[in-house]
């Protein structure tokens, strides 16, 4: 497999960004994935999981509110994006592929009582990871994200998305990333999530994810998806959504989690203000949606 670090440089002097980095291999020949890890050690994680094509960056604003609350918050670059090691060959990039580094690192990290707070890609990969891991979480937090099987029709603004991704001789991730969002990224913003990608060779990441998401019935994960839904649908744990008022792709996919989740009954679900990433638009009560959650739960 072969593999492309961004180097350091990009990432010096990051607006708002003030975090030290750590890191751990996830995969063979040594693939190293990138994670912040903030606030007291011996609390319980909250596990904060970005989408594409963004990367820990997303949670720059709700991290330090989280933290201060008391909470141990992990935010990981998936591989392929961010701090985290990219492979350069579009077959390196599956959804199992995902999976296995990410379980890889839960392992790792030998981390339990999570509370997964996902987005986009993040609850694809998440809500699998606490599918499959029933016992080491305690609660889940989902904005803008889904868990498909393929079963639905996409909704035609993702179809237009893949095939962006796929066949765009141009991927400017900054400018997606502005585009999903109400408010107006500024110069340092979008210096700051075009960072990891230096040239073509570490967007394939990037542009892998769009077209991996299963959109019919035989999709190589959608087996894998339906079994987690199985659990999912047993889920007692509490099940919190948060979701915006200006998401083009997952809107509506709050209400279908509200009623096949058992957990999710009683929440005090919100909606919050923003475009497809509602970090950015919305991180402080997404952040305080967090807390309230987990102080409820003692």
């Amino acid at each position: 497999m072969d593999v492309v670090r961004t180097p350091e440089s990009r990432f010096k002097r990051l607006a708002d960004y003030p975090f030290t980095p750590h890191y751990t291999e996830v995969g063979d020949a040594g693939v190293r994935m990138h994670y912040l890890d903030e606030g007291p050690e011996a609390a319980d994680p909250v596990l904060m999981l970005h989408g594409e094509p963004s990367w820990s960056y997303l949670y720059r604003h709700m991290i330090p509110v989280v933290a201060a609350a008391g909470h141990r918050v992990i935010a990981p670059d998936l591989i392929g994006f961010g701090k985290s090691d990219k492979p350069t060959a579009l077959k390196d990039y599956s959804y199992q592929s995902h999976m296995d580094w990410m379980q890889t690192f839960l392992d790792r990290l030998q981390l339990n009582n999570i509370t997964l707070v996902c987005q986009d890609w993040g609850s694809l990969i998440g809500l699998r990871l606490a599918a499959e891991n029933e016992s080491r979480f305690k609660a889940i937090v989902v904005g803008n994200g889904m868990l498909p099987t393929g079963d639905q029709p996409a909704p035609p603004a993702f179809r237009m998305w893949c095939n962006f991704a796929r066949y765009s001789p141009w991927f400017p991730i900054a400018r997606i990333i502005n585009t999903g969002s109400f408010k107006k990224l500024g110069p340092e913003e979008r210096r700051a999530y075009n960072a990891p990608f230096p040239g073509s060779r570490y967007k394939v990441g990037a542009r892998a994810f769009p077209p991996l998401v299963p959109v019919t019935p035989d999709n190589p994960a959608s087996a894998a998806n339906r079994a987690a839904w199985q659990v999912l649908e047993r889920w007692q744990k509490p099940f919190l959504t948060t979701f915006s008022n200006g998401d083009p792709i997952t809107r509506g996919g709050d209400k279908y989690m509200q009623e096949r989740i058992p957990g999710a009954r009683g929440q005090p679900h919100q909606t919050l203000v923003g475009g497809h990433f509602l970090q950015e638009d919305s991180p402080v009560p997404f952040a305080r949606a967090i807390n309230d959650l987990l102080a409820r739960m003692g």
